[in-house]
């Protein structure tokens, strides 16, 4: 098993371009993009034409893109609320929605848009028994923290000031992280 992952400086983008150069590398084997819908927007829909143009080429044909969708830029947004203590700029971090398995249909390959968990593994099913390259498009909450399970205590305060400052998810953030600390 072999990943690649752009890692200590949050890079946003490389994951489409990254799983193309793995199916050129080893064009016989499947290749597994995971992506947020911020860096599929950067530059991951525009790769989808690269690989509509050379998929048929591969050995194996299967190259998925999951791409996770919360329409925000959610990785900025939690380092902002935990690291500074602000709340999220929606100006700076909302995304429009944009069907991403939709695009890649109407580009020749396949794709499915899933939003409840329970179809989450028939989906996966599918996207690996696809005789093409494949973006499976997760909604997801986009309330549901990008944190290790453990934070510092600094860093929970600056949680809480970014709360208290007007956060304009502050409801849906506390529900959740309280659920996830509950659980």
């Amino acid at each position: 098993m072999m990943a690649s992952l752009s890692g200590n400086l949050a890079t946003m983008g490389p994951g489409v371009p990254y799983a193309i150069a793995a199916k050129f590398a080893f064009p016989d084997r499947v290749a597994i993009a995971l992506v947020g819908d911020g860096a599929m927007q950067m530059n991951g829909t525009g790769e989808l034409v690269t690989i509509a143009k050379y998929w048929r080429e591969w050995a194996d044909p299967r190259l998925i893109v999951l791409v996770l969708n919360n329409r925000d830029l959610n990785m900025v947004t939690w380092e902002q609320r935990v690291m500074a203590g602000d709340p999220k700029f929606p100006a700076s971090q909302d995304l429009p929605d944009f069907p991403y398995a939709e695009h890649a249909v109407r580009l020749g390959l396949d794709g499915l848009r899933v939003d409840n968990p329970d179809q989450l593994g028939a989906a996966w099913d599918r996207a690996l028994s696809a005789d093409r390259p494949f973006v499976l498009e997760a909604v997801v909450d986009p309330n549901v923290a990008t944190l290790p399970p453990h934070i510092t205590f600094k860093q929970a305060r600056a949680f809480m000031s970014s709360m208290l400052k007007g956060d304009p998810d502050r409801w849906g953030a506390i529900k959740q992280t309280l659920k996830d600390e509950l659980a």
